[in-house]
């Protein structure tokens, strides 16, 4: 995807020679011979960057008052000036107001060229800095942990999708790490060094989700409201949750998704925008479409590919992983040893339900760490995990074999307690056979056997 360079100048020989010698080097270009010109481009869609001429006859701004027009919109935009009459003055006024560097003409392309790339790389170690800096924040996983079969289809799904310009609807649990997903098929696509923007659609409501989501041409303090849509130009848009979406922002994002541009609040342009929509729900699209909680037009949008995340209790084999993981990142963030994980307390993290998913299993380690002694140096064991755990009422399933159990002879209830047992397991490891032996305290082949003896089957 190639970057796009704005160029203004007067001169349209000089515009020329730019943009011939910008696009020898494969980027794209836009030119303006005064600053109206330049304004209307900059009001429809973001450069990526901007080279502007700093005296220009037949214009209503010189160069220094479109870089302060231009920073006063899009603040980190970077931007060049150039001119054929600089002074050391007018360099250090131009770096005052913003500018990335200054070039006197007649330039060397060489120059150009490498003063352009330097600019462009700056601006993306920034977004690289502040994406780093907002996965601190949260404490994110970097990706997804885990060998399960479950995770390695996940991760093959994520290596297909991303290369891909495909919107992406991600469905999941609660806490199963929807948004992880997300950033990984945008770290893994030609995006990668373009913005990532969140929009938290339960935010979006009331008179300011129109200017949040579009921008605003009503100034605040002497600078346009950027929106989301345009701070996630070049890169890729994420929709957390649009089940929370209202049916009026639902409409509107569709017109936006379908044709790529929209108008922001009060304004009278067409804005291009040109961003990757992935989208993640945790409820079921089909059941929220004949509710009329979401509109199915808008879904096909969306939807184009789906993928899904699996609960952490379909996916029990990476359970040892991701807890010894978040130790280590909790150990780092709180400045603790790591504690040491017991075979027991790993066995009983295994069988517990997790309704929250990784999110609740983070949680548990964090409170675990937190609670730690750095002077205990033996493993933990079951009498470790939080006493709010795995409580709460017996299900009607489990009240009914109670009830069962109670009729009958001992040997009977023996029998059909070791066949619901082993059933239940089963299916709480997924059918893995070696994580379920080693969780109940039996050998692999006498596991077998019992299991064929009870007439329950392997696949």
């Amino acid at each position: 995807m190639s970057e796009e360079i704005l160029i203004v100048d007067d001169e349209a020989d000089i515009r020329s020679l730019l943009s011939l010698t910008l696009n020898d080097e494969g980027f794209s270009t836009v030119q303006a011979s005064n600053a109206e010109q330049a304004r209307d481009i900059v009001s429809k869609r973001l450069p990526s960057c901007a080279i502007l001429d700093i005296w220009m006859r037949d214009s209503d701004m010189d160069g220094l008052q479109l870089l302060s027009w231009c920073k006063a919109i899009y603040p980190d935009m970077p931007i060049l000036m150039i001119s054929g009459h600089g002074t050391i003055t007018t360099a250090v006024e131009a770096i005052r107001n913003g500018a990335y560097d200054f070039i006197e003409k007649p330039f060397k392309a060489e120059r150009l060229i490498l003063t352009v790339r330097r600019a462009l790389h700056a601006k993306r170690l920034e977004i690289e800095n502040q994406a780093l800096r907002a996965r601190t924040a949260v404490h994110k996983q970097p990706d997804f942990i885990g060998k399960s079969g479950k995770i390695k289809q996940l991760k093959n799904d994520i290596e297909k999708i991303a290369p891909t310009s495909s919107r992406v609807l991600i469905q999941g649990r609660p806490g199963s790490g929807k948004e992880t997903v997300a950033r990984l098929i945008h770290d893994k696509s030609s995006r990668s060094q373009h913005p990532f923007v969140v929009v938290s659609c339960s935010r979006l409501t009331g008179e300011k989700a129109d200017a949040e989501l579009f921008g605003s041409e009503n100034f605040q303090y002497n600078r346009r409201i950027v929106g989301l849509l345009e701070q996630a130009h070049l890169g890729t848009l994420y929709f957390d949750e649009i089940s929370d979406l209202s049916a009026n922002m639902q409409a509107r994002i569709l017109r936006a998704v379908t044709e790529q541009r929209f108008r922001r609040v009060g304004g009278t342009s067409e804005i291009i925008s040109d961003v990757r929509i992935i989208s993640a729900t945790n409820k079921n699209p089909h059941e929220m479409i004949e509710k009329g909680k979401l509109r199915e037009d808008l879904y096909y949008r969306l939807a184009v590919v789906n993928i899904y995340v699996p609960e952490l209790s379909q996916r029990r084999e990476d359970i040892a992983l991701l807890a010894k993981h978040f130790v280590q990142q909790q150990a780092e963030l709180l400045g603790k040893k790591p504690v040491k994980l017991g075979d027991s307390f790993l066995n009983a993290l295994r069988a517990l339900p997790w309704p929250g998913s990784v999110r609740q299993l983070k949680n548990v380690i964090e409170t675990i760490m937190i609670l730690s002694s750095d002077e205990d140096g033996e493993p933990l064991n079951v009498s470790a995990l939080p006493k709010s755990i795995g409580n709460g009422k017996l299900g009607d399933e489990q009240q009914m074999l109670n009830e069962l159990f109670i009729s009958l002879p001992l040997r009977e209830a023996r029998e059909k307690f070791e066949r619901a047992y082993l059933l239940s397991q089963m299916k709480r490891f997924d059918g893995n056979i070696s994580q379920m032996a080693s969780f109940i305290e039996m050998e692999r082949s006498a596991l077998y056997r019992k299991l064929k003896s009870v007439g329950i089957s392997e696949s």
